[in-house]
This record gives C-alpha cells, sequence and structure tokens, in this order.
C-alpha cells in the first residue's frame, strides 16, 4: 500500500507534465472535423396557422352539433287570458291659452307711451300704448277748417237760393237754376269735408292702442321710442282662465282620433294627473311635419304658465276582455305576424292578427285562444324546437 507520500513522489512534477503535452502535440498532425449543418426548425407562424385551423375546425363542429342544446331550452311563458284593456296614445304637448291675441297698431310711427310690463291683467278696450300723434292732429286740424269754409259757403249759396226764390216770376229761370246748383254743391262739399274730418278722427284714435280683450300680458316685444309699423307685434295678451295642451299626432293615427275622447294629464314637475279630453282635431296634416293638429281641455280649471309641457295620454280605446300578447312575443313567418305557443313541450308558431299600436302590449284580434301557453320571449326559438316552461 503506497502512503501519500509515496504516491507524491511517483507523480510527475507540473513542468514535466506540460512538457510531455507539448511533445505530443507536435508529434500528432492538426485535423478539422467536418462541420455538420444545423437542421431548418419549423417556423412559428406556421404553427399559429396551425393552432388556429384547429380551434376554427373545432368550433364549426360545436355548432354543428351543439352539444350543450341536446336537452330542452328553458323559456318564459305566460298564459293567454282574457282581461281588460285600454288603449292609448301617449303625446307630449304644451300649455296654450284658449284665447290670445297678437296685438299690432293700424298705424306707423314712434312709440311714445306703453301703459303696460309683461304679466299685467287688462280690460277690454284698455290702453296699452301710444303712438306719436303729432302730425295726424295737423290733419285733423286742417279737414276741421275745410269744413268750416264749406259751411260758410253753403249759407251763402243758400241764401242766394232763398231771396232768388222770393222775387218770383221777375227772375230769370236760369238764375234760378244757378242758384240752387250753387246751393247743391255746397251741400255735398259739405258732406266731403265732414267725411274728412270724421277719417282723420279716426286714423287720430288709431294712434292710441287700446287692448282687444281682457286677459294678461304674456309678452311686451317693444320699447318706448321704438320705431314701429302694422306689422310689428307689440304685445300677446292671453286669457289665463282657460287653458288648453297643444299637442299634434303622427298622421299614422289621425283617423283614430276624434273629438271628444278622453285624455290623462299630467303637467310636467308634478306627481298627479288630471281628467281631461280632446276639443279639436285638425282636418288637416301639416305635409312638413306629418303631424295632425290636437287641442286637448281640462275638466278642471287649471293655472299653469303657458308652455309649460305636458304629458298627455289619450285614450283611443277601452274594451272590457280581450287577448293581449307582449310585442316581444311576435315575429314575423310567411310576411304576416305570429307567435310560438308551447304545446307538448314543443315550440309551435301561431299566426296571429293583432292591432298594431305604440305599446308595449298589442290586442290579439285573431288566432289565440284562452288558455294557451305563450312563449313570451321568440327570440332563438325555432318551430318545433324542444323547451322547458318557466313562469317569467
Amino acid at each position: 500500500m503506497t502512503t501519500p507520500e509515496l504516491q507524491k513522489r511517483d507523480e510527475p512534477s507540473g513542468e514535466a507534465a506540460i512538457s510531455s503535452a507539448e511533445a505530443g502535440e507536435r508529434r500528432l498532425p492538426a485535423v478539422r472535423p467536418t462541420p455538420v449543418s444545423p437542421v431548418p426548425r419549423p417556423s412559428k407562424r406556421i404553427w399559429i396557422w396551425t393552432v388556429g385551423l384547429v380551434l376554427a375546425g373545432g368550433a364549426g363542429l360545436g355548432l354543428v352539433l351543439q352539444p350543450w342544446a341536446s336537452g330542452p331550452v328553458p323559456v318564459a311563458v305566460e298564459t293567454v287570458m282574457p282581461a281588460p284593456v285600454t288603449r292609448v296614445l301617449a303625446v307630449n304637448g304644451r300649455i296654450e291659452a284658449l284665447h290670445s291675441v297678437d296685438v299690432r297698431a293700424q298705424v306707423g310711427g314712434t312709440l311714445a307711451d306703453l301703459s303696460v310690463v309683461e304679466g299685467d291683467i287688462v280690460q277690454s278696450g284698455g290702453i296699452v300704448a301710444r303712438i306719436d300723434s303729432t302730425a295726424q292732429q295737423a290733419v285733423l286740424r286742417q279737414a276741421i277748417a275745410g269744413l268750416d269754409a264749406a259751411l260758410v259757403a253753403q249759407a251763402q249759396a243758400q241764401a242766394t237760393l232763398e231771396r232768388t226764390r222770393a222775387l218770383g216770376t221777375n227772375v230769370a229761370r236760369t238764375a234760378l237754376e244757378n242758384a240752387e246748383t250753387a246751393a247743391q254743391t255746397a251741400a255735398q262739399e259739405v258732406a266731403r269735408m265732414t267725411a274728412l274730418v270724421d277719417q282723420a278722427k279716426i286714423q287720430l284714435a288709431n294712434f292710441t292702442i287700446r287692448a282687444p280683450m281682457t286677459g294678461t300680458v304674456l309678452t311686451l316685444n317693444v320699447d318706448l321710442g321704438q320705431t314701429i309699423d302694422p306689422t310689428t307685434v307689440l304685445m300677446t295678451i292671453a286669457d289665463l282662465g282657460q287653458l288648453i295642451v297643444e299637442t299634434d299626432v303622427d298622421e299614422a293615427y289621425a283617423t283614430q282620433i276624434r273629438a271628444g275622447m278622453p285624455a290623462v294629464l299630467q303637467l310636467s314637475g308634478e306627481t298627479a294627473t288630471r281628467e281631461g279630453r280632446v276639443s279639436f282635431v285638425s282636418q288637416r296634416v301639416d305635409a312638413a311635419t306629418g303631424g295632425l293638429a290636437v287641442k286637448l281641455a281640462f275638466a278642471d280649471p287649471v293655472m299653469a304658465p303657458v308652455g309649460l309641457t305636458v304629458t298627455a295620454n289619450i285614450v283611443i280605446e277601452q274594451r272590457d276582455a280581450a287577448l293581449t300578447v307582449p310585442r316581444t312575443a311576435l315575429r314575423t313567418e310567411d310576411g304576416r305576424p305570429a307567435v310560438l305557443v308551447v304545446a307538448e313541450g314543443i315550440a309551435r308558431t301561431r299566426p296571429v292578427s293583432v292591432i298594431d299600436w305604440p305599446a308595449a302590449r298589442l290586442i290579439v284580434a285573431d288566432g289565440l285562444v284562452p288558455g294557451d301557453v305563450l312563449i313570451v320571449d321568440a327570440t332563438g326559438i325555432a318551430d318545433g324546437q324542444s323547451v322547458r316552461m318557466e313562469q317569467p
């Protein structure tokens, strides 16, 4: 057995080992290994397309097989039963006065006085404004002066005629005729000048603007000193004791609106409703808007500002008992409306006739009978499909 020390002596020294290695290198020929070509790796894009095609194929197969639809599809249903039905037409309108008038002047000029402000209550015939009438007063004075001159001339002609008649047969016939003609002409001139005076007075009165009705000044559109003419709207006066609702309905329902129909009215900002009725239906549809003008009257007097928005439900029809379906239950089959009913767990198409109306539920005129089980929402359900009924 060799001791560590002996083992150390048997090992060659580091320098001897290096020399031996160098010598070996000099003795062996230099040989290079043949280079090996790298094996090409599949492209990453090819892998992405492969995975995508596999997923798409699996999705398509799933849509065809529909493993999740192997059982009955749950559907919400309701049993069709007759019940009281009210068919209403909801519209929005605004408060307006039944009687209102735009006040205009009959003459032009400068506004010299305004006797009212917005909100004032005026009486019929009361003065509300004046226009500067200086020029018209001069016209009146001139007409009066002309009338005075005509009266004097008439008096002279009449006196001459009387003197001529007093001469009897001592006066020539032509002289008498001339005197009669002069008196007649003078009388006609007096009549003409009287008419001019009356006309000047009437024109002068037009410079004072009076209220054409008793009511409240809703709007005042002019200022003191403004130049106006007969086309200028000075103010609007309305009788706020009789308020109505003005609205219009789509021409599609124009033939179903009649005067006297009841209505439920709700003023903006209020939760309570008020009773009313249709008081006026226009006989002309506005070609520009396709709307039919309608006025609604309140059953009881109401105090509200003109222009306030009102929601109105016009009651078109009331039935003690009728079958109705939700609009979501309707579908189209061969160009006509239909619904799906459940018979022995299978969805079956049933053609129906409904009264089309802007409402969530529609009246069924034909196609359903009491007791039919209706699928509330027909979206995605096919005729003949197995379904499981659930109450909504």
